[in-house]
């Protein structure tokens, strides 16, 4: 069991990583997605925090996440995990998608911990972010990070919308 201790006692940048429980690719249609999104930008606005960056692959997600004052990264977390699960999987009852096997149906829908790297300094900031972008490209899912829609990569390289509000952190 890891025992990496999450540190939030700074303003800082935090990584995060988290993931569909065992991995399933419950993320692979649109809306779930657009769930996530939805719910990362309602999170963030509660608390008045910002998105640095995100990518959303099939079975998890990164983000890069900034709040005004620390100790706010786990209760963000929590709710946002929360709230999305749950509506995800009211979604796909309502579109009577049989995505989850009748042994999975009480399952959770991420797993319960998630993983976040502290971010110090600009030169690894930006190290996150090219690595997070880079995720669908390696994955085989397109040829360019800006093709994927569901990253922050096209508001980086291009300016354009990505469903939610980027904002550099100096």
């Amino acid at each position: 069991m890891n025992s990496r201790r999450i540190i939030d006692d700074q303003l800082y940048t935090h990584f995060v990583t988290f993931a569909c429980d065992r991995r399933r690719k419950l993320l692979s249609l649109d809306q779930p997605k657009r769930i996530v999104l939805g719910t990362l930008s309602q999170e963030l606005r509660r608390i008045n925090g910002k998105c640095v960056g995100f990518v959303i692959m099939p079975d998890h997600v990164h983000v890069l996440v900034w709040f005004p004052e620390p100790g706010r990264l786990s209760g963000f977390m929590h709710e946002w995990k929360r709230s999305s699960s749950r509506s995800i999987r009211e979604w796909y009852c309502q579109k009577k998608l049989h995505y989850f096997d009748d042994a999975d149906i009480g399952d959770r829908f991420w797993t319960p911990r998630y993983h976040a790297f502290e971010i110090y300094e600009q030169e690894k900031l930006e190290e996150k972010l090219v690595y997070m972008h880079m995720n669908p490209v390696r994955a085989g899912l397109v040829s360019r990070a800006i093709d994927w829609p569901w990253s922050s990569a096209r508001w980086y390289e291009l300016r354009k919308p990505v469903g939610i509000p980027i904002q550099w952190v100096e």
